[in-house]
């Protein structure tokens, strides 16, 4: 597992001409941290549990952080600028199911909480919550056919969807009543137990891996800087959402003056996808269009100059908390950082180098200044100060773009 570090002579791509600091991530509270989140059920809605964790890291850090009413966590890392111009957002909510309908035969019909595929969820452990605290029930997720000694070759052949399957509560219930009296009702949470495991070899299997490994990655970045006491040339802030699974992540929270937004989130591994699970990603589009041109290409460049290993790569079926951040209006430049997951909102696996070097490269892009320092300032300015020209210039196209050929006399 990587913790190299950055030798002196290795150029910084800071504008300002200063060089970032690549410190070494402690890799084993970063895999302490993860596995703690995991195992804390925060399905998108019900979040609250999480959240106090994740405060308990920041008090331990030492870093001012509040909460907002409907409970986003907002840590300030101070730094050189006097307002907050900088953002890194990361998801501590995940995928889960609610409950539709108790049916007549004990069994519970459910909805996705987030998208998800019922395909992945057939066979899952649950764990379901009712309004009484007290009043936790386990379960599994089935096929309405799930015995093949009973139905034979129909196994194979039942549909695949929501429809297809049901909640087995692990009570003595037989129908609806007895279900009822247990005091489970429509509405009612069943959170996908994460069952995370780390390997020999450094992968770590769980459910809800987006976004708890990025959690984890942000966590340990924040851990480095603090105890190396390195200065911030901008004052930044760690914002925690608890509605991306359902596409309401960044939507607030944000400071006023934030000019640049980091999304942290899974980077996808699948074929035909230049993630990989022991590499970090920077997201040069997804589904809703390009990353910010100037920062996407500014963060690759760190990650190269400081031999941390990433790629760039494109999600056509993927978006991430950046945005619900532009579609809410912040003036910001957006970008997305990744860690290398494979079966993504199915049997999740990540690789700790691919956190570790997620965590690195956050480490030295916290330390340096906006991607224009002085126009980045301000929300608008002059067209003449405008700088992209200097550094995405295009040519314009030619008048005529016709060739006459030459013909020989004939």
């Amino acid at each position: 597992m990587s913790t190299a570090r950055t030798t002196p002579d290795d150029p910084s791509a800071d504008p300002s001409g200063e060089r970032p600091v690549d410190l070494p991530i402690d890799v084993d509270h970063l895999t302490a941290t993860l596995m703690e989140m995991l195992r804390i059920p925060s399905p998108s809605g019900r979040t609250d549990a999480v959240m106090r964790t994740i405060g308990a890291h920041l008090d331990a850090l030492g870093l001012p952080f509040d909460v907002t009413r409907r409970g986003i966590l907002r840590a300030t890392l101070p730094g050189g600028s006097r307002t907050v111009r900088r953002a890194v957002v990361v998801h501590a909510d995940t995928i889960g199911l609610m409950v539709k309908r108790v049916k007549e035969n004990g069994r519970l019909e459910v909805v996705p909480v987030g998208s998800h595929s019922a395909r992945f969820a057939e066979g899952a452990h649950v764990t379901l919550f009712t309004d009484d605290a007290e009043a936790v029930y386990t379960g599994t997720v089935l096929p309405l056919k799930s015995s093949g000694h009973a139905h034979g070759d129909e196994i194979d052949t039942q549909g695949v969807g929501w429809d297809f399957v049901e909640v087995r509560i692990d009570e003595p219930v037989e129908s609806a009543r007895d279900v009822t009296a247990l005091g489970v009702q429509v509405g009612d949470f069943a959170a996908l137990d994460a069952a995370p495991q780390l390997t020999r070899g450094g992968y770590v299997k769980s459910r809800h891996l987006d976004d708890k490994a990025g959690l984890a990655a942000c966590l340990a970045a924040l851990k480095a800087l603090r105890e190396a006491r390195v200065p911030l040339r901008v004052s930044a802030q760690l914002l925690v959402t608890i509605g991306e699974e359902v596409g309401f992540g960044a939507t607030h929270g944000l400071a006023p003056d934030v000019a640049e937004l980091v999304a942290v989130d899974n980077a996808v591994v699948a074929p035909g996808q230049a993630s990989r699970e022991e590499l970090a990603s920077i997201g040069m589009l997804d589904m809703t269009g390009p990353f910010d041109y100037h920062l996407s290409r500014r963060l690759h460049g760190l990650a190269r100059e400081h031999r941390i290993p990433a790629v760039r790569d494109l999600y056509k079926h993927y978006r991430s908390d950046a945005a619900p951040a532009l579609e809410a209006g912040i003036e910001a430049r957006a970008a997305l950082l990744g860690f290398g997951l494979d079966a993504s909102h199915g049997h999740e696996r990540v690789h700790l180098d691919g956190l570790v070097a997620l965590a690195r490269l956050l480490v030295v892009y916290l330390q340096t200044g906006l991607t224009f320092d002085d126009w980045d300032r301000e929300d608008a300015g002059d067209l003449a100060d405008f700088p992209s020209d200097e550094v995405q210039p295009a040519e314009p196209e030619p008048l005529d773009r016709t060739v006459v050929p030459d013909r020989a006399d004939t």
